[in-house]
């Protein structure tokens, strides 16, 4: 009888086009397991509407893997001390499992598992589930190996499957896990609502998703949404990816907007996975910046009462502060609304990425670690090898909410300033009516606080051998110039959703 199999669910809740599904099946009586750490969801980055998210994707995936004839078996406690108990009990002598690129505590979590799995003569099988490749040693032809993988046809159906019968522990709830937060406006999870939300963009939502993703507003109907469900594995990328060639090829000639829609979620597609190579290659870039230079930048730890206020949305700054308050309720922001929050935080108000990163990783249904870290750094500036951009609040209210529909559904505590005044309050002349008393005054001055934000980062840049390290980052990590390391340059710039 040859050894059980268990194969360890992380961020891929699923059972199509699941590579490890396929290696598990080969090699003997397969136990599926997912193991709810609760250290994992006491970390900073982690809340009750990821958690919540990630249950219902556990509900449908149980659903999934019954149709297969196994039974998802949920364990709760530390992966180390769960897989040695199976080892003991069900003779489990290989793991399989996807690689993930993840947080700081993941990562050492594999670390701790590897070293298990050599002591114990456990063989752990890591398949890769995307583009991203683990202990590559160059970005020269990245783009081609990345492009070969997702135009792999996926894999379909397992068949002849043996399922293990084990025990399952009880699925705590967010608030048994301490988790605050929760989030009832935000995306559901599990595969059906996955398949629904790329459906529904590529035949309705999407046909003015270039034009439309800039907008708070228009954005939240014609972006994919795909983001939570890509980033805990509902549905792959390789999936999305040809589901959108086949949508391309079908409206390709066609000038209502959908071929300029199709190219620009495919480029977007391959930017992610971009992305999350550059946490893979540097797993400290979650907590050190990537040019070194930029340590000690600014304050940490951060002004406490500036950092609670944006987090809050309570800046004064109105069109930051009802982004803000728009992604707590929903768990969700368009792309360049979050490039923009993060800017403000990091130049306007001056708050070390690594105070702001955590708030915002808790806000986001979607958080993926891979992208995120790279882009809070890469809209902090603190990267070296990208164009500083620092936003100006003001005039991307006036551009991205002209009629102030959002700002205003969001303070509604601004009802009585006038349309010219929305996003400057202060000068109104009613000001000191709301100002001060309904709504904050603001914590800065826009302009004067980027003037020196700029001149700060600028004087960096100025230092002495500050390029010779950014040059040594591009050959690591790849830039916007590379092209060898770089997919296709997608509108403008990458942020954080697609």
């Amino acid at each position: 009888m040859r050894d059980t199999a268990v194969l360890w669910f992380k961020r891929d809740l699923r059972i199509a086009d699941h590579p490890a599904l396929h290696r598990a099946a080969q090699a003997g009586p397969v136990l599926p397991l997912y193991i709810i750490e609760p250290a994992l969801w006491r970390q900073p980055d982690a809340s009750a509407r990821q958690y919540d998210f990630v249950a219902e994707c556990l509900e449908s995936l149980r659903a999934d893997l019954a149709s297969l004839g196994l039974s998802l078996v949920l364990r709760v406690g530390d992966a180390v001390e769960v897989l040695d108990s199976l080892r003991r009990h069900h003779g489990a002598t290989t793991l399989i499992s996807h690689e993930e690129t993840g947080n700081a505590w993941t990562y050492g979590r594999d670390q701790r598992v590897s070293a298990w799995a050599r002591a114990q003569g456990v063989a752990w099988h890591e398949l890769p589930q995307s583009g991203v490749v683990r202990r590559l040693k160059t970005r020269d032809r990245w783009q081609t190996r990345r492009d070969g993988f997702v135009q792999q046809a996926p894999l379909g159906p397992v068949q002849g499957l043996r399922g293990v019968d084990a025990s399952s522990d009880p699925m705590p709830s967010a608030a048994d896990l301490g988790l605050p937060d929760p989030c009832p406006r935000r995306q559901p999870g599990g595969r059906a609502a996955a398949l629904e939300t790329l459906g529904s963009f590529l035949h309705h939502r999407g046909q003015n998703y270039r034009r439309a993703m800039s907008s708070p507003l228009d954005g939240a109907q014609a972006c994919s949404r795909l983001s939570p469900h890509l980033a805990f594995g509902t549905i792959s990328v390789r999936e999305a990816a040809q589901s959108g060639a086949a949508r391309a090829a079908e409206v390709k000639g066609g000038r209502n907007g959908w071929s300029g829609s199709m190219r620009s979620f495919q480029s977007r597609l391959a930017w992610r996975d971009h992305f999350i190579q550059k946490l893979e290659d540097e797993p400290a870039l979650e907590r050190r910046c990537l040019h070194p230079a930029y340590e000690g930048l600014r304050p940490m730890p951060p002004d406490a009462a500036r950092l609670a206020a944006w987090a809050m949305g309570e800046t004064g700054v109105p069109f930051v502060d009802a982004c803000m308050r728009s992604l707590r309720a929903t768990g969700w922001l368009n792309f360049r609304m979050r490039s923009m929050v993060v800017a403000v935080a990091s130049y306007h108000l001056w708050l070390d990425w690594r105070a702001t990163g955590p708030v915002l990783a808790r806000l986001f249904t979607d958080y993926e670690p891979g992208i995120h870290w790279s882009q809070m750094q890469m809209q902090s500036g603190t990267t070296g090898i990208n164009t500083i951009r620092i936003y100006n609040p003001v005039k991307q209210g006036h551009d991205q909410d002209p009629t102030g529909a959002f700002t205003r559904h969001w303070l509604p505590e601004l009802r009585d300033v006038p349309d010219a005044h929305l996003q400057e309050p202060w000068l109104w002349q009613g000001a000191g009516q709301v100002l001060g008393k309904a709504y904050p005054e603001p914590l800065v001055d826009v302009a004067s606080a980027a003037r020196a934000a700029r001149e700060r980062v600028w004087a960096v840049r100025k230092q002495d051998g500050f390029g010779a390290t950014a040059r040594q980052v591009v050959r690591k990590h790849g830039s916007r110039k590379s092209r060898r390391a770089d997919p296709p340059a997608p509108d403008r710039q990458m942020r954080f959703e697609f």
